[in-house]
Order: C-alpha cells, then structure tokens, then sequence
C-alpha cells in the first residue's frame, strides 16, 4: 500500500523544500508528523525521499491512507487517520471474567483509547473463540461490531452467545483384548458425565487431557510386559449440535514380555551387588517400565549419596522377539565426584538464616550427599515456618566438582490469633483463643498465650520454648497457667470445680536424628470443690484429703510436685501436611514428695501415615493410657483419662464416654484406648495447593475406671468402644487455619451425649 500510495509522488523534480504542511490530522498533532518525516525545512527533496516519508508514516500505525504532493516547493503531507477505540463492550460473557478478557485483550493492543486495527480485532475474536472451545463450548459464536462515533472515534462490541457445554458422550477403546474395554477407560481422565463431573469438568473434552490421558494408557500397558504396545490412531467427533463428544483410541497390543536378565556396566565404583540389590526388576518377572524407572532412580539416589550429583544410569534393553523376553544392560556413569561450595538460602524474610541452617545435615565443603540434602529439606518443612521448601543443585560456573545447594523457602504466618467454637447439648457454645507465635521475631523460638472459656471451662496459660537453647539442639521452655474448671452447668461430666495454678520447666533432648526425650518438673496448686450432686468418688476424695464436712462436700487444696518424662519418634515428611512416616510418643507423669499427690500416669501414642498415588494419604492414631495411685492414696479424679470430642471420637460429646455416676455424668477412668483411621484427599480442583484437606475418618474409643456405685475396677472389654465416622474439611487460609467436622455415631449407648458438629476458625497476623 505505502508504495502504490506514492506513486503519485514521483513525477515531479527535485526541490528545495520551503514550508510543509500536514493536512488530514484530527487527534495526532503535527509535531508528531514533522517527528517522523526524514526532510526538514530547508532540505532537497526527491522521488527517493518521499517514498521513506510515505513508508515511515503508514509504519506508525496511525494512518490508513498518506499521500505527499507538492505545490510551489511546499511539500503537503495529507493522510487519512485510523480511528481511535472509544470504547470496548462484552455481552452476553459468562464463562470468564470480563476484566481479565478485557486485560488480556489490552495485552494485544486491543484497549480503549488506543489506535484501531482490523487486523488485531480478527486475531482477538478468533482467540475468544479458542477459548470457548478450550472449555468445552463448542456452540460458542462471537459476532463483532464496530460502530463509528464522532471525532473518528469507534466502539467495539463482542456479542457471544455461549451455547451449552459438549459433554463426552462416550470413550471407546478398540483393539484390547488383554484387558477390559471398562478397566481401560478407568484409566482415563475423562470420563463421561457422572455425580462429580459439574465441579470437576472431566466430562469435557481437552486435547491436553486427551494426550495425558493416552500417556496413561501407554503407561499402564508397558508397566503390564507389553513393550510392543501402540496407539495407532484416535478420532474425536462431535454431533452436529455441538453438544456431544464421541473419543475413539485404536490401539495395538502386541505380545506380553517377560524380563530374562538384568546386569549392570560401566564405571560402578560400588560391587554390583549393591546394584542388584537396589533392582526391583528380577528376572523371570513380566515386565513393568515402572520398576525399571524405580531402579535407575534407585542406583541414581545411591550414588548421589557417595558425592556424585550428576550420575548418567540408563538402560538398553535387547529383545527377544521368538522367546516374547526383553534382558537390561544397565550403563552407569557416576561422572566426576562432586562437593558443595555453598548453601545458599533465600525467600526467608522474616526468619533469621540460622534457624533454617542449623537444620542442615549436608555441610558446606563436604561431599555432596543426596540423603543428607533431602533430610536437609525435611527438616526445614518440619519447623513449621515454611509453605513450601524446594531445593536446587546448580553446578557452580567455571568448575567440574562444585555445585551450590539452593533452598527456596515460601514463608507462612506463624503468628496465630485463634478463635474456636463447638456446639453441644450440654455445654451449648464453647469458646476458646489463643495468640501465639512459633517464630518469634523471626528467631525459631515459640511463645503462647492461651484463653479459654466456656460454661465449664476457664484458663490462662503463658508458655515459652527455645528449641536451640544450647547448639546440639537441647530445647528449653517454661508454663505459667491459671485453669478453672466447673462443669456445675454441664450435664456431661459429674460436677465439681477447680482452680489450679502452677508453672513449669521443660527440657528437651535429641538422642538421634528423629528421637528425642524430655524431661519436666512442675510445681501445682489446685483448689477442689465438691457438691451434693458430686460423685461419691469425688466427695471420698475430699474427704482422704482434709474436707472440713464429714459428708465430702466442700473444698480442699492439695499441693504437688510433677515429674515428668517423654520420649518422642518423629519421622513425619511434613509437621503442616504429613503423607508418610511413623510418628510415636511416650509420656509419663508422677506426683513426687513433699507433695500431697501420690500417682502415677502414662500415656503412649502411635501414628503412621501411608502416602497413596502423589496426592493421598491414610493415617492410623492408637492411644492408650494407664494412672494409678500408690502410697495408699488414689488418683485424683480430675486427673483421669477422658475420650470423647476433637482429638479422640468425634461425633460425641467432650468428655462424655467411660464410666458414669448414677445420675448419668461421666466421671473419667484410669485407663483408656483410642483409635482413629483418616484418609486424607486434597480439595478437588486446588491443584497442588496443600492448603485446603478432606478427609473422611472412623474413630473409636473408651475410657475404664472404677465403677461409681461398687467401686471396683472396670474390666477392659474392648465391647465397650463407641465407635463413629464423618467427614472433615481443614483449609490453611489467608487469614488462618479453618477447620470443619460433621461426625455420626456408629455405635451409640443410652446415655452418651452427641456432639454432631464443630468448627474452628482463625486469623493470622
């Protein structure tokens, strides 16, 4: 076009230019015309020179048309101006937002105020389509309009009608013979529409989902020996309506192979032995690709152990076509031993460096040890700090045995402001809240201040914990609690009131990488009041213990000096979002002279997580407990195990199982059992979020103790656990934790009081 437009600007002789004048502009100012002209007053203009102007002027953009003339050595420059976009109109839009269209249509030059082009309102309009069909909408029409307004200015309306979702009709596999056509398809993402598929939108038809889903397919026959296996071809077809989708996959199986050999060459520099050992192929086996991934990984990690980072394993296989047998050779290539020069840290805005390096177990100026980076990693994602923890081994520029070791480290909130409630038929409302800090100023070390209240229910405690009072990681930590307890309104637990006061000292000491043990001593003084509804147990005590009333109904305070001591097995992945690992703990307590108290209690707790596939997890938790008294007095009763509500058997009220007295009200045990099965699942449709958790539980569990009107033991008769099941929803949102739970009773007895629902709410700051 610029150079049709010019034409017109040859004919003429070559002159001195005395004025130039513009003509035609509207919004464009002069000067930016006189900016973009290669000739000045005063210059020699030629055919040459008017041919660069035209070209120079149509390249801005902002013309449609530009021609030059000349009239008595003045040059004219006339152009015809693009309209400018007024405005940019979206209806009938549902499916996405229209800010987010409007900006991404900004991004290519389509946006209010700026210059008009056809060209980018085509390629917009075909995007907008694409999008369409991106999600599903195969009806989707865009109809543009462009309307001209006054001062060479146009408004842009997209018109979409959306039509409906085509939906995948059916998914048929052809050519499988060795396994079901139904089993084939349960492999696959999509699916046709089912209870689930309006919020998880697998019903709908994606070529990405389809190449995942083929992936798996391919996968789950190499995994099952037939390494002949191919996918010749597939057809997706849609109705004539747009509103379903028929996927067809032809596939080819071929024959099943068996694995007859598997040796290991090259530079091993360990026996091979240990190569063999770390195989999880073995001859005389069908062959699986997966186990044969899993072993080069295997010798990968091994030899990343012993400083070489970069280690090359890969396997040839040679086939045996007559024999349907497939043998490995697998070549290891340890390449050059490697140390870290550094480990840099970063992301960490708030906690200091040391308290993420003094978790490191790979040293800088070491070997480089893949076990020791990994533990490394686990450790900082166990303090609790972090959201996410990655880590890099980049070589380090200009060396051949050098690499850095990158921690990345996405901070979370660990200040807590916490607000929970519960709603019972007894209790009503409780509430309860608790400011604490777990990296205080940024220096690992942890500082509580709890609150609680309800109708039976009153504390105030302060505690603090140093996890790194000395450098081999002996933690430090003190209690300072005010508790009061009256349960005169709560019909769940035989009433009493107390009020105790103490203060305590912890410590704690690591005795391997996962284990540790503690040991605390505690000063306490508690008050006990007794009523005439009370127990007898409860006004026996009283009255072992110096109540003024005969009857044992009064008050009494008792003293005691606490001794306490723990062992604890950590080897969880995660403190926030545990998957795998065994979690157990040990923990005693005894009431030592010159106290009043004379007991003893002990408690021991075992939880294993066992990840399933990448994003599932099951938990089992056991429980158990046992108190006794000695020196000829007993337990104190407001010292007995209790089961019932968050943190044992959900679905029942807090407190409420075991023994009861004869009005009804549980009075505790000193013995105990608890169980609990969870399986967690992350949120359909968050991704890789861990944030947001489901899980669907079975708890079970009883306390036993003396019998309130014969007053001997109870028998331990595991017929005596109440089981129950639900649902539980726990979200790690921007302003605190968030957690649900809805639990039904399974076995439920005359007497036991019901607590359906609960949730707990927080905010960060």
């Amino acid at each position: 076009m610029a150079l049709f437009a010019s034409f017109p600007a040859f004919a003429f002789e070559p002159f001195v230019v005395k004025d130039i004048r513009v003509e035609g502009i509207q919004r464009t100012e002069a000067g930016t015309v006189f900016n973009y002209l290669p000739v000045r007053v005063g210059d020699r203009f030629d055919e040459d020179q008017a041919s660069q102007a035209i070209k120079a002027l149509f390249a801005t953009g902002f013309f449609s048309d530009v021609r030059i003339e000349t009239d008595n050595d003045v040059l004219l420059v006339l152009v015809d101006e693009r309209p400018a976009i007024a405005q940019i109109d979206l209806v009938g839009v549902k499916e996405f937002d229209k800010d987010q269209l409007k900006k991404g249509l900004r991004e290519v030059g389509l946006a209010e105020s700026r210059i008009f082009d056809r060209a980018l309102l085509d390629r917009a309009e075909q995007e907008l389509k694409r999008q369409y069909l991106s999600r599903g909408k195969y009806a989707a029409e865009v109809t543009t309009t462009v309307t001209p307004l006054e001062r060479n200015r146009v408004s842009i309306n997209f018109a979409v009608e959306e039509g409906d979702v085509a939906k995948i009709a059916q998914i048929n596999v052809v050519g499988a013979k060795a396994f079901k056509t139904d089993d084939l398809i349960d492999l696959f993402q999509m699916t046709t529409p089912g209870w689930l598929t309006w919020y998880t939108k697998n019903d709908q038809y994606s070529r990405q989902k389809l190449a995942a889903d083929l992936e798996n397919l391919r996968s789950f026959y190499l995994n099952q020996g037939y390494l002949d296996f191919n996918i010749d071809s597939t057809q997706v077809s849609i109705t004539p309506d747009k509103k379903e989708i028929y996927i067809t996959v032809n596939i080819t199986e071929g024959e099943q192979y068996k694995v007859s050999g598997l040796r290991f060459t090259g530079d091993l520099i360990l026996p091979e032995s240990e190569y063999l050992a770390l195989s999880t192929v073995h001859p005389g086996e069908i062959f699986s690709r997966e186990k044969l991934t899993e072993t080069t990984k295997a010798v990968t990690d091994r030899l990343g152990n012993e400083g070489y980072a970069f280690a090359n394993v890969n396997a040839a296989p040679e086939v045996d076509k007559a024999k349907r047998e497939v043998s490995f050779t697998v070549f290891v290539d340890p390449g050059r031993r490697v140390y870290v020069r550094r480990i840099n840290v970063g992301g960490n805005t708030k906690t200091r460096d040391e308290v993420v390096r003094r978790e490191m177990r790979q040293m800088e100026g070491a070997w480089y040890d893949a076990a020791a980076i990994n533990r490394s990693r686990e450790r900082v994602d166990k303090l609790g700090f972090f959201d996410e923890v990655t880590v890099e081994t980049p070589a380090v520029p200009g060396s051949t045995d050098q690499v850095d070791v990158n921690f990345g480290l996405k901070e979370r909130s660990t200040g807590n402001l916490m607000l929970g409630a519960g709603f019972s038929s007894s209790d009503s409302i409780v509430l309860s809240a608790s400011i604490s800090q777990q990296n205080l100023f940024g220096s690992g070390n942890a500082m509580t201040l709890g609150i609680n209240t309800s109708k039976s229910s009153r504390t105030l405690a302060l505690s603090f914990t140093n996890p790194y009072y000395t450098v081999d990681g002996v933690s430090l930590g003190w209690d300072l609690y005010h508790r009061t307890y009256d349960p005169t309104e709560s019909y769940s637990v035989s009433p009493y009131k107390t009020v105790s006061t103490g203060a305590g000292l912890r410590l704690g000491y690591p005795i391997a990488e996962d284990d540790s043990i503690s040991f605390g001593l505690a000063v306490d003084r508690t008050k006990i009041t007794t009523f005439e509804r009370s127990t007898e147990q409860y006004k026996e005590f009283c009255i072992d213990f110096g109540c003024s009333d005969p009857s044992g109904v009064g008050q009494v305070e008792v003293s005691s000096l606490l001794l306490s001591a723990g062992w604890a097995r950590d080897g969880r992945d995660s403190f926030i979002y545990p998957r795998k690992g065994v979690y157990q703990r040990v923990y005693g307590e005894a009431s030592l002279p010159p106290g009043d108290l004379r007991y003893a209690k002990l408690n021991y707790q075992y939880q294993h997580w066992f990840p399933i596939g990448k994003d599932y997890a099951l938990m089992l938790n056991g429980d158990i407990g046992w108190a006794t008294g000695f020196g000829g007095k007993p337990v104190p009763f407001y010292k007995n195990f209790y089961v019932g509500g968050i943190g044992s058997v959900r679905g029942f009220d807090q407190s409420a199982l075991g023994p009861k007295d004869s009005d009804g009200d549980a009075i505790g045990g000193t013995r105990k059992a608890v169980a609990n099965a969870e399986f967690f699942f992350p949120m359909p449709g968050s991704g890789k979020d861990r944030s947001f958790r489901i899980s669907t539980f079975l708890d079970a569990g009883y306390v036993w103790g003396k019998d309130a009107v014969t007053g001997k033991d109870d028998p331990i008769r595991f017929g005596d656990l109440r089981y129950s099941t639900g649902l539980a929803f726990a979200w790690t949102s921007p302003i605190g934790p968030l957690k649900f739970s809805v639990g039904f009773p399974l076995k439920k007895e005359a007497g036991d009081d019901t607590q359906r629902f609960q949730f707990q709410l927080g905010s960060v700051f």
